[in-house]
């Protein structure tokens, strides 16, 4: 087995590794020149794509989309259910914009500070609202926007769900996507999905729609559970990498 490890982090941190105005084309990046990049180099005779976290939504989205390319899915705690992971934190986001730019927030302004502060990790809330733009990057880029180029599915002032804006976010909601592609999906010969049943972004709730909804289309898949928290998994890949190496070779 060969292991390819890519930066794909962008300066809202991370990457939900889907095409985007607001922080680049990194799907194409990874289906089209990474694919590419690795075949012409190497040996290869079947590809999984992997990840957690954010990594395990790109893995199950890149996954899901092009059948083509990757023959096998391991999503490790990947974002789903977006009312569950990321609804919650849109108050303490938007305080955050708010204390930037006064009654009306002002996530650019925001932002410019935070990469301003030397440790810019002291703060939650700074985390969580840096989440939330990053999010907001990847799934309603607006380059009209004067607001980093992406829209926000809640009003600045008041907080105020934008629901136009909030459908935008929820049509790339897992949950939501597998019934879409349901005959890509089986078409995989390994769909893994665990969760930690204490993730602190609810994340096992978004697991658990998905299990439930593949075993409803008779797609087979793996799921498990296991006690833990959204962070310190890595022990999880014991169970997908060995599992990865067995379905391929077979």
């Amino acid at each position: 087995m060969i292991l390819i490890l890519v930066d794909c982090f962008t300066k809202f941190g991370g990457s939900q590794y889907i095409n985007s105005t607001a922080t680049g084309m990194y799907e194409d990046y990874l289906t089209n020149e990474i694919v590419r990049f690795v075949d012409e180099n190497y040996n290869i005779s079947n590809r999984a794509i992997m990840g957690h976290s954010s990594g395990g939504y790109g893995a199950l989205v890149l996954g899901m989309r092009h059948p083509e390319i990757f023959q096998a899915v391991v999503d490790h705690s990947g974002d789903a259910a977006f009312e569950y992971c990321y609804l919650p934190d849109f108050p303490k986001a938007l305080e955050v914009y708010r204390r930037a730019g006064g009654n009306h927030g002002d996530p650019k302004k925001w932002f410019e500070e935070f990469w301003q502060k030397p440790n810019k990790h002291q703060d939650p809330d700074d985390m969580t609202a840096l989440n939330i733009l990053g999010m907001a990057a990847h799934y309603s880029p607006n380059p009209q926007s004067p607001y980093l180029g992406c829209d926000f599915p809640f009003d600045l002032q008041t907080g105020e769900i934008k629901q136009d804006v909030w459908n935008r976010w929820i049509s790339l909601d897992p949950t939501r996507m597998v019934v879409k592609y349901h005959d890509n999906l089986k078409k995989m010969k390994l769909i893994y999905i665990d969760c930690g049943t204490k993730d602190e972004f609810n994340i096992h709730l978004g697991c658990r729609i998905l299990h439930s909804k593949l075993a409803r289309m008779r797609i087979k898949h793996f799921y498990e559970e296991f006690i833990g928290g959204h962070s310190k998994i890595s022990y999880r890949y014991d169970v997908s990498l060995p599992m990865i190496s067995q379905e391929l070779a077979a």
